[in-house]
């Protein structure tokens, strides 16, 4: 069976040696189980799988938000804290929603039972709106900077209508503050130095003015913005039609998106180490600062980072994860997304500043006045320094294809997380037959949300400060409460979890894993009020983001105190006790997987929600030779 870590040959029901894989966790003299669900769906391949999570995890965030962090805070000396809380935190938690989702075979709202505690999963799915309202935005923004690069002169220069005096060109005006100039000519010298103080890029002009045509307040909607809302329904219409038959298109799709990410990376990557200046920026990117390592801010910006880059207690992972069989061995697949993942996000930050360390050095400047982070990497000093290059449509093709991409990978899973969410809640023929409808709904709603305007920008920043902040932290917190929960993944994988993840799960006396609760310390500890460029936001505005993150985390005890209440139990004490225990319905979906304590005692009917699928001994199955996709099986009697 997948996951079994014995590379022995296993005897069948008629006597034949399979590999282990070929049992699908069946036991010796046992028929061979088929150990899929035929109402559900499963991946066709394990690769389907491991593809879509890694799209899901490596993001937006690993291009434009790791290597500014990594920057900001102490360059190589940042990778300290930020691989102590992958490994304490980030891969735990990330093998605990892959060992969810697989054992139960439901999205995120199957975990509104007691074990996990209730109301988890309408937490995730909460999370999961708001991030992908704003993150199909931005990936409507790339796919409109795309369609501009289909030039032969990128259209972000300083002689268009919606410049301003102050625009100045790289291309223009280059080693500005380097040029050599008389000692006499003082005049001449602070007239540069003035220039170079009152510069704006033509790239931030072209953001700014031309495609958001930026209002100055959060509360100054204005008129829609028909070219990005042109851009927002291309990106929802993608996103459709890649999840219109759910996984058996979406498995398909990530064999592309996924992968091709890496080849524009790699292209930027030898691109930008050969460009002069390339190994300054790389030397701001990774020279330690030893002395911010004692911060809480460096070690808050490291576990947020974490969260926000793995997609932990988005409930993503978990969705995904529903759709493995049984018995797949999601302990390697999480070590393995989780690495990746990392390594991504540090070799994302070579590609970003060989970049900007040329444009540093072009326009003589030092690095630090050129870096930057989210929307100002990606759509301002990325696209400037693209035009330095020679045939710099093509880098910029390159570049907002690679951010398409990522911004899709994740999208996938977000819209997938609320469609298998409502379909395993309703759990009838009906909706399972119209799942393809209840898709285009809530595209449909995302793309009515997501309207852009000239406020736009400003609530884009909100969500993305608030509605993924404090709450995954909470939420990962009170998911680690759990019924013998070990006990659940030996019966699954084999083996029990190792010794660290239970250590890192439990470790101290009380449920929540300390690490987190450290986490949520730091994020409390360097929270500053939100502003963007010059912009402060008004006092609302940081209220309406507050609500947003406390809406996710409200819902866990509403959920609880109701649960509370329909259950059975004649004093406050044995409801109390009857509400906490592990509830009948938790455990996995086959009835085939049903053993041990999970056992029906009666014969299960429809009612029961499980899905039986006979097996009959005196029809074995032998695998058919194929390819590296799961074994083929076809009846020895035919």
């Amino acid at each position: 069976w997948h996951g079994a870590y014995n590379s022995g040959l296993l005897p069948s029901a008629h006597g034949l040696q399979l590999p282990a894989s070929a049992q699908n966790g069946a036991m010796p003299n046992e028929a061979i189980k088929k150990d899929h669900s035929l109402q559900r769906g499963n991946w066709g391949n394990q690769i389907e799988f491991v593809l879509t999570s890694v799209g899901y995890a490596v993001g937006l965030g690993n291009v434009w938000r790791f290597p500014y962090l990594c920057y900001r805070n102490g360059g190589g000396a940042f990778l300290i804290p930020y691989f102590i809380m992958v490994t304490f935190c980030g891969i735990p938690v990330f093998f605990m929603e892959l060992s969810f989702g697989q054992f139960a075979s439901q999205g995120c709202l199957g975990l509104l039972l007691p074990s996990p505690p209730p109301g988890v999963g309408y937490g995730m799915i909460v999370v999961s709106t708001y991030i992908g309202i704003y993150y199909n935005m931005v990936v409507s923004i790339a796919f409109y900077y795309f369609f501009s690069s289909l030039t032969s002169v990128l259209p972000w220069t300083c002689d268009n209508p919606w410049n301003t005096p102050d625009c100045v060109s790289v291309l223009d005006n280059p080693n500005i503050t380097k040029s050599v100039q008389p000692p006499a000519l003082l005049g001449n010298v602070s007239q540069a130095l003035n220039l170079t103080l009152q510069r704006t890029s033509p790239s931030e002009e072209y953001w700014k003015f031309y495609v958001l045509k930026m209002s100055d307040d959060i509360g100054n909607f204005g008129e829609v913005q028909v070219h990005l809302l042109s851009c927002l329904f291309v990106s929802w219409v993608v996103v459709f039609l890649c999840l219109m038959q759910g996984i058996r298109t979406s498995g398909k799709v990530v064999y592309f998106t996924a992968t091709f990410p890496y080849v524009v990376l790699t292209i930027l990557f030898f691109r930008g180490v050969t460009l002069e200046g390339a190994s300054t920026g790389i030397k701001y990117y990774l020279t330690p600062q030893w002395d911010k390592i004692l911060e809480a801010k460096v070690w808050g910006d490291a576990a947020s980072q974490i969260f926000y880059s793995l997609g932990c207690a988005w409930g993503g992972l978990i969705t995904m994860a529903s759709y493995n069989k049984f018995h797949n061995n999601c302990y390697r697949d999480s070590v393995v997304i989780s690495i990746t993942n990392c390594a991504t996000s540090i070799y994302a930050g070579f590609v970003i500043f060989s970049i900007l360390g040329f444009m540093a050095n072009h326009l003589g400047e030092d690095v630090s006045s050129v870096a930057e982070h989210g929307p100002g990497l990606a759509f301002v000093a990325y696209p400037e320094a693209l035009t330095l290059l020679p045939i710099a449509p093509l880098w910029s093709l390159l570049f907002f294809f690679m951010l398409i991409l990522m911004g899709l990978g994740t999208q996938f899973c977000l819209l997938e997380t609320l469609v298998t969410a409502l379909v395993d809640e309703v759990g009838n023929e009906w909706i399972l037959q119209r799942k393809s409808y209840v898709t285009l709904g809530i595209a449909v709603a995302g793309f009515l949300l997501g309207i852009p305007s000239p406020a736009g920008i400003y609530w884009l920043l909100l969500m993305d400060n608030y509605a993924a902040s404090f709450s995954l932290v909470i939420i990962s917190c009170i998911m680690c409460v759990h019924h013998n929960y070990f006990q659940d993944i030996q019966m699954m994988l084999g083996f029990p979890p190792p010794l660290f993840f239970q250590i890192c799960w439990r470790l101290t006396p009380t449920p929540n894993p300390h690490s987190l609760q450290l986490i949520l310390i730091f994020l409390v500890i360097q929270y500053e009020t939100i502003t963007y460029n010059e912009y402060q936001y008004p006092s609302w505005a940081e209220a309406i983001g507050f609500l947003m993150a406390l809406s996710s985390v409200i819902c866990i005890p509403f959920y609880a105190l109701f649960y509370f209440r329909i259950t059975d139990g004649d004093t406050f004490l044995q409801r109390l006790k009857n509400s906490t225990k592990p509830s009948g319905d938790w455990g996995p979906a086959l009835l085939e997987h049903r053993t041990g304590r999970y056992a029906p005692t009666i014969p299960p009917s429809p009612e029961d929600g499980l899905e039986f699928q006979p097996l009959d001994p005196d029809k074995a199955q032998i695998p058919m030779v194929g390819s590296n996709d799961p074994i083929r099986l076809q009846d020895s009697q035919m």
